[in-house]
């Protein structure tokens, strides 16, 4: 990881021992290792391991998968740092694209029903993981109109994996969030008045300008902001609030009955176990360091 040290802590002698960074001995370390635990890593749900895209196309996708938003996810690994990951991964999207129906069929089987008709084509990504990029990658990236993460990994030791977000572009999502976002907001809010279209627009600003490459994903039931995963999902406005969900544990917040909520275990829209009811752009200001610390998470 770029300029990124790690310390075990030896009880014994009162010492620090460091941990060496380590590339994984072949390209299949990576990818078994992510495959086994992409939902804890990525937040998308693994569907298949070696992809094959038909005698035409004679190729063979890393890894398929699904995110929390139903967009689909196409990962590509390399060991080191490889000049062709990027236009190997644009080429399996290309495919992707052509072969929606049998993209469905394989959620269908894996997922079920449900999740196979809610798959969000609007906006498929490209997810690649390698050793390290080369500055012409990053440029590369921010130049496709495609939702492409260039993310650098490091093995510590035998027990730890250190992903680190390189590049983050949403591409074309972010062409069509200009041409639309206007109508969306418009058909959400309306009916709300000009004091929760301006609370709305008040934590859309802040939600996106928490950093580089956040992304944001339109849903009929919500609107995701999405770093590598999800760190926040906002509701459509009750009559008087807003409510947010954040990628925070509820244990480690001290919860304000009518401003925060442990929604663990219970069901609602989009993704996160804290839940922040927005009433009031002094509400926006109280919780700007949940918005942060669910940012970081991401």
């Amino acid at each position: 990881m770029s300029g990124l040290k790690l310390f075990r802590t030896d009880t014994t002698n009162c010492g620090m021992t460091e941990v060496m960074p380590r590339l994984a001995e072949i390209e299949a370390d990576v990818q078994r290792l992510v495959e086994t635990h992409m939902e804890a890593l990525l937040g998308v749900q693994f569907l298949a391991s070696e992809y094959g895209t038909g005698p035409v196309h004679a190729g063979r996708i890393d890894s398929l998968g699904l995110d929390e938003n139903g967009s689909p996810v196409i990962v590509e690994y390399k060991r080191g740092t490889d000049a062709g990951v990027i236009n190997q991964g644009l080429f399996y999207l290309s495919w992707l694209m052509d072969h929606r129906a049998e993209f469905e069929h394989l959620v269908r089987d894996r997922l079920g029903v449900t999740a196979a008709s809610q798959v969000l084509w609007s906006g498929p990504r490209l997810i690649c993981i390698a050793g390290d990029f080369t500055r012409y990658d990053v440029h590369a990236v921010r130049e496709h109109r495609r939702s492409i993460d260039l993310v650098r990994y490091r093995l510590f030791g035998s027990e730890l994996l250190g992903l680190e977000t390189v590049a983050s572009a949403s591409g074309g999502m972010r062409v069509a969030r200009r041409a639309r976002s206007g109508a969306v907001t418009r058909a959400a809010l309306d009916f709300q008045g000009a004091a929760m279209r301006g609370l709305a627009g008040a934590v859309d600003e802040v939600l996106l300008g928490l950093g580089d490459g956040v992304n944001r994903v339109e849903r009929k039931t919500y609107r995701a902001y999405q770093r590598l995963r999800n760190f926040a999902c906002v509701c459509p406005p009750q009559r008087s609030k807003l409510l947010v969900y954040l990628k925070v544990d509820p244990q480690n917040v001290d919860l304000v009955p009518g401003f925060t909520c442990d929604v663990s275990g219970l069901g609602h829209h989009g993704t996160g176990d804290l839940e922040v009811q927005v009433r009031t752009l002094r509400d926006v200001e109280r919780a700007q360091d949940l918005f942060r610390a669910s940012y970081a998470a991401a």
